[in-house]
């Protein structure tokens, strides 16, 4: 995991092999307005403008993750689901998808978390670049296919598999993946030991993707529940489908439940009867020079 901004470590550069002018970061909590201290709920670096924090504080951390990317960021109105946008210039805020890819320079395809998992894609060549939000809503109905489908050479000639494009043979997109070299860094999100979920959750993920029964432990306390390892069933999703993975390893460092003084979570704001912030992930081209 590697950080920036000193000691402080207020963002995270993906450790991945992508081309030079592939340009990616994710935020932590850190060095932001929002709130007085990192006990607040929204404290510091916010980026959601739908979790009641204040607009000023959120617009001005918006301005500061632009101001830190040196690109065009446009912010999606998430819904757990699998619609994946292609971005320009021209894109509106707030435009309804889970996943975003352009070919643009200067555009970044940014993801908002606070538990769920963001994705970040780019080809070998450095051509193209995707984000998705991999909750487990999403993860199941196959937001990570869609981004990928993204990649596809000529997405109008293959229109065919377009309706849901999460029927496109996975046989193709491990073609598409393989010919591309597309490589994928997953960020942090809530670890296994954190994310306990009832047994319709683990019972949809088992019916997408049987191997995933291996991604589950059962509950000590409750028979009904188990802990779901979000980021390996991201991980299985993505390698099955020949992309080379990044990032989390389902190690303790990439829990955004376990460290409250870096992630923000959603699900352990909840338990407190609060909101959470969220935290962003980017990536985007540089221009060639």
């Amino acid at each position: 995991m590697n950080t920036t901004s000193g000691e402080n470590t207020s963002f995270i550069t993906p450790n991945w092999p992508a081309p030079a002018h592939v340009r990616a970061l994710c935020s932590t909590r850190l060095g932001g307005v929002s709130g007085n201290s990192v006990k607040g709920q929204y404290a510091s670096f916010n980026l959601g403008d739908h979790v009641g924090d204040d607009a000023a504080a959120v617009a001005a951390n918006r301005a500061l993750w632009q101001q830190q990317l040196q690109a065009q960021t446009v912010f999606l109105q998430q819904v757990h689901g699998i619609d994946c946008l292609d971005l320009t210039p021209d894109t509106p805020q707030a435009s309804v998808a889970d996943a975003c890819s352009t070919q643009e320079p200067g555009l970044a395809c940014t993801i908002m978390v606070a538990d769920c998992l963001p994705v970040l894609f780019c080809n070998a060549a450095g051509t193209q670049v995707a984000a998705a939000h991999a909750g487990w809503r999403g993860l199941v109905g196959g937001v990570l296919h869609q981004a990928l489908y993204a990649f596809l050479p000529n997405k109008a000639a293959e229109s065919a598999w377009a309706a849901p494009k999460k029927e496109v043979p996975n046989s193709r997109l491990l073609a598409v993946a393989q010919e591309a070299k597309v490589m994928a860094w997953l960020g942090p999100c809530i670890g296994q030991g954190a994310f306990e979920v009832g047994a319709e959750v683990r019972a949809a993920f088992v019916a997408a993707y049987p191997w995933s029964s291996d991604c589950f432990v059962p509950s000590p306390t409750n028979a009904s529940k188990s802990f779901c390892d979000l980021a390996a069933i991201a991980r299985g999703v993505l390698q099955r489908l020949g992309v080379a993975v990044y990032g989390n390893d389902s190690s303790a460092p990439w829990c955004s439940y376990s460290h409250t003084e870096r992630w923000f979570s959603h699900r352990r704001a909840a338990q407190q009867g609060r909101q959470a912030g969220r935290m962003a992930a980017s990536v985007w081209l540089s221009p060639m020079r």
